[in-house]
């Protein structure tokens, strides 16, 4: 079975996702950003989700969590909860 572990960045504006990844490219760290913007209870663990497979996610997510390049930061990726920042930080297929 596939899984993969995966931390994000979610915030109410494709504008502001777009900053946020600029200052990542820019050498920002992820973690650190996104216990300052994020809007989801993964904040406490700079944005870490943890270990999860196929469709424990919404679909949006899925798709760029099990087709991505690991370790390459992905999005604007829209989905009900609003605009993510992704990477995925492993994965085993």
């Amino acid at each position: 079975m596939t899984v993969a572990t995966a931390r994000h960045i979610l915030v109410s504006s494709e504008e502001r996702c777009n900053e946020l990844k600029a200052q990542i490219e820019g050498g920002a760290d992820f973690a650190e950003l996104a216990r300052q913007h994020s809007s989801c209870p993964s904040v406490q663990n700079g944005g870490e989700l943890g270990e999860f497979g196929p469709g424990m996610m919404v679909p949006e997510f899925d798709k760029v969590v099990f087709s991505a390049e690991v370790g390459t930061v992905q999005g604007p990726v829209r989905t009900q909860f609003g605009y993510h920042l992704l990477e995925v930080t492993s994965r085993t297929d």
